[in-house]
């Protein structure tokens, strides 16, 4: 009897857990990018937010109907320029500096575009603090590159709101890069790509609408595999900007994706055959949405290295990727064995990936607030 109410629990608990992701934007919005450049009397700076990381500070949508014009995006310009001063603290030898000049706008992505020079002469310590983050949402993540006069960059960290200063000592004698400064290491970028694969709920369902009807660990493996093989190869070739695609178009087809494995499944009944094929096409989709959160960290802009992110970070993917097959696939071969779940459930549970697909597709296409 344990084992039978176990089972009916089944379709409630997956009904929360689809629940939760669909109160959930598919992908963190909390990306940002710092660019600190030392000028020979000053200090430039400039951060860019994305709109969704904008709107936590000040109101986007004025008029509230799901989408936002050039003229409330000019109006909350004009607000983010009075916070502006206040993005980032710069200490010259312990001692703060205030910027000189600030301006703020919104650029052809609508992304908010923060401006600031502070003034200064000689010195061997810089201290910048990235004062914004802990007004953002937990988890917020924003690279910081530093560069010299001539845009070399001389180091990046990612820094969040555990972690929001970045200390450089310069040599005295020399004008060249800062000699004490932790660069932006392997393992930031592979975490960020656990997290990123293990938040993407948009990517868990799709690989759970294939998943759910494979019958053996070769065709998961099959399955896996060229998933693997198809994001990595479209997240290389955007990432090197061979490729580009807007994240207008990505975001809908990879919703799209969900639906017909969903409906597919529903459809051609249990192991469709060939599916190797279609997650593969699909795997280079969903390869472009993965590349969004290197883009949007600036990663491989202004001379700044691609080599180490783009590895570390699709590792991490991949390793997340494999760590939640491994916990699910034994669940799902488990429940297999049992006539009703493949009869009942493998279709209830088809038409659920379908139709969360379907309300991601219609909120990316409508109600993006672009």
């Amino acid at each position: 009897m344990k084992p039978a109410r176990h089972f009916r629990r089944l379709p409630w608990l997956l009904l929360l857990a689809l629940g939760i992701a669909g109160r959930s934007w598919a992908h963190d919005p909390g990306l940002s990018t710092a660019t600190v450049k030392l000028e020979t009397n000053r200090v430039e700076a400039s951060v860019v937010f994305a709109g969704l990381a904008a709107g936590e500070i000040v109101t986007l949508d004025k008029d509230g109907n799901g989408q936002i014009s050039k003229d409330e995006l000019s109006a909350a310009a004009l607000e983010l320029q009075k916070f502006t001063p206040h993005v980032l603290q710069v200490k010259l030898n312990g001692q703060p500096v205030a910027p000189t000049n600030v301006a703020c706008y919104f650029d052809q992505y609508d992304d908010a575009c923060l401006n600031l020079s502070f003034p200064c002469g000689s010195y061997t310590n810089l201290v910048i603090r990235s004062m914004w983050l802990a007004l953002m949402p937990p988890g917020h993540r924003q690279l910081l590159s530093l560069q010299n006069a001539k845009g070399d960059v001389l180091t990046e960290r990612i820094l969040n709101a555990n972690a929001d200063t970045i200390t450089v000592e310069l040599n005295p004698t020399e004008a060249g890069p800062p000699a004490h400064v932790r660069a932006t290491s392997f393992s930031d970028f592979f975490v960020m790509g656990v997290e990123h694969i293990w938040t993407g709920y948009d990517h868990l369902l799709f690989l759970l609408g294939l998943l759910i009807v494979t019958r053996n660990f070769g065709e998961s493996v099959k399955i896996i595999t060229c998933f693997t093989i198809a994001h990595s190869i479209t997240l290389a070739v955007a990432t090197l900007s061979l490729v580009q695609i807007s994240s207008r178009w990505v975001e809908p087809l990879i919703a799209a994706s969900i639906v017909y494995v969903g409906i597919e499944n529903l459809l051609r009944g249990d192991d469709p055959k060939g599916r190797w094929m279609l997650t593969f096409a699909f795997g280079l989709i969903h390869g472009f949405g993965f590349a969004s959160v290197l883009k949007e960290l600036g990663v491989g802009a202004n001379g700044s290295g691609i080599a180490v992110p783009l590895v570390s970070f699709n590792l991490g993917v991949e390793v997340g990727q494999i760590v939640i097959a491994a916990l699910v696939l034994p669940v799902i071969w488990k429940l297999r064995t049992r006539p009703v779940f493949v009869a009942r459930w493998v279709p209830a549970c088809s038409a659920l990936v379908a139709l969360l697909g379907a309300y991601w597709f219609v909120q990316r296409v409508w109600f993006s607030g672009s």
